[in-house]
């Protein structure tokens, strides 16, 4: 379990570097790397200490008019314990089961193992959010662009 903490605080550590404004985030934000594909985050809610919000990338695939997001992770940020837990994780490469009977904790460590590795890949290509405010369309979502330093 002591180990499972860590993977989660070290995620936060990971999801803060590629987010640095979180915290006060609001929307969806969408990181462009060139040649790679866009990651977006979207802010469900934000509360005085937890935000939840979904991350993925989207595919469009030749032939489909529908995007595919893969992976699409919704996870909530602790602030305060420095933690992030993965509410939800859809992919297509890893097998995890839902529920928190047995074996739920082995899931957890996997999909926070692949939160961590994925996080650690979006870094490496270079993907920030920093909250800037660029448009606010009609459905009330502030469009922002990635600037970091």
């Amino acid at each position: 379990m002591g180990a499972l903490m860590s993977l989660c605080e070290e995620n936060h550590g990971r999801l803060l570097r590629l987010a640095p404004g979180l915290r006060d985030a609001a929307g969806r934000l969408t990181s462009r790397r060139s040649g790679g594909v866009d990651l977006h985050l979207e802010v469900e809610e934000q509360a005085p200490y937890t935000t939840q919000l979904r991350l993925t990338h989207v595919f469009h695939l030749p032939g489909s008019t529908d995007p595919r997001p893969e992976p699409n992770a919704r996870l909530r940020v602790y602030h305060d314990a420095r933690q992030v837990e993965v509410l939800d994780l859809r992919q297509s490469v890893l097998p995890l089961r839902g529920g928190y009977q047995h074996p739920a904790l082995a899931d957890k460590w996997q999909a926070n193992l692949f939160l961590a590795k994925w996080l650690t890949f979006c870094l490496r290509q270079g993907h920030c959010f920093q909250h800037r405010e660029v448009s606010v369309p009609p459905l009330g979502f502030v469009e922002s662009t990635p600037f970091c330093t």
